[in-house]
């Protein structure tokens, strides 16, 4: 019998060579993967050695690590909004419905004592409620009217009150706005009455005001029209008054009338007739003519 000869094809030592081969690469490129982790920018890198937080924190960038034993979880530690809705009491026992608006990040130092403490999820662990219960603190401080009046100053102790609260946990506050104050329907209509009663009264203060400016200036001018007639009165003599009789004299001289209507003597007529016999006895012979005395005026005889 012939000994079995076993043929050993070279085409397939070439397969299986090919194979091999792209499988140590397929592994050394998954290991290589394994060894290799990039942090994002704005975030920092936390690592944990079999789902253990190690204190070390990874900045953006490309980082080595244990292949399969390490693993990278990146916490954002860019400037974040979370937006909370609260309910409180005034001091003078008045419903308050505010919405608190916060701009908050964590510091990258803390990333992985976050990470560890509370997780992922700190806007509903630690944030919100730190927000609401702040609010409350300082609600309670001021009345209704208050809060509104002063509102920068609450805005500050609450944003103070929330620094105190939530930055031994890792967290910076970079802005507190307190977006709106809302009361209750009764309130809303007390303060509008308020506003009213205090507008009517400015109005009527106002209005007193004019009347008391216009009475000062009413006497003011009275004042200054008796000074002015006390001066006119010392400034009127006799001759002053018979010059202004003459020039305002239309050169009628008065006539008596009775009280029925009769003219009882007609001192124009009488002075004509005078000047005619005077001019005829100044023709024949000079004739002394005494100088006219200013006829007194009457009044009518009624």
């Amino acid at each position: 019998m012939q000994p079995n000869v076993i043929n050993i094809d070279p085409n397939g030592k070439r397969i299986t060579k090919i194979v091999v081969g792209i499988t140590i690469a397929i592994a050394a490129i998954i290991i290589l993967s394994q060894c290799i982790a990039i942090v994002d920018s704005g975030n920092s890198g936390v690592v944990l050695t079999f789902q253990q937080v190690q204190g070390t924190v990874l900045t953006e960038g490309l980082h080595f690590k244990i292949p399969f034993a390490q693993t990278v979880v990146q916490i954002d530690n860019r400037v974040q909004k979370a937006e909370a809705t609260c309910s409180s009491a005034s001091k003078d026992l008045q419903t308050i419905s505010s919405v608190i608006a916060v701009n908050y990040k964590v510091l990258n130092d803390n990333s992985a004592s976050v990470y560890k403490n509370i997780g992922r999820n700190y806007v509903d662990v630690i944030i919100t409620p730190a927000i609401q219960e702040c609010v409350k603190a300082v609600t309670a401080r001021y009345t209704a009217e208050e809060l509104i009046t002063k509102r920068q100053q609450v805005s500050e102790e609450m944003r103070e009150e929330l620094i105190t609260k939530i930055s031994s946990y890792g967290f910076e506050i970079q802005v507190f706005n307190i977006i709106s104050f809302d009361f209750s329907a009764e309130y809303n209509a007390a303060i509008e009455a308020k506003q009213t009663a205090q507008q009517n009264a400015l109005k009527a203060e106002q209005d007193l005001q004019r009347v008391r400016v216009e009475a000062e200036q009413t006497v003011a001018r009275a004042q200054a029209e008796a000074q002015a007639y006390n001066l006119k009165s010392q400034e009127i003599t006799s001759e002053i008054l018979l010059m202004n009789y003459i020039e305002k004299w239309d050169g009628k001289l008065p006539v008596m009338v009775s009280g029925d209507g009769q003219v009882m003597m007609d001192v124009s007529a009488l002075m004509a007739e005078a000047e005619k016999t005077q001019s005829a006895q100044s023709q024949s012979e000079p004739v002394y003519i005494p100088e006219p005395v200013p006829e007194t005026i009457t009044e009518p005889i009624e």
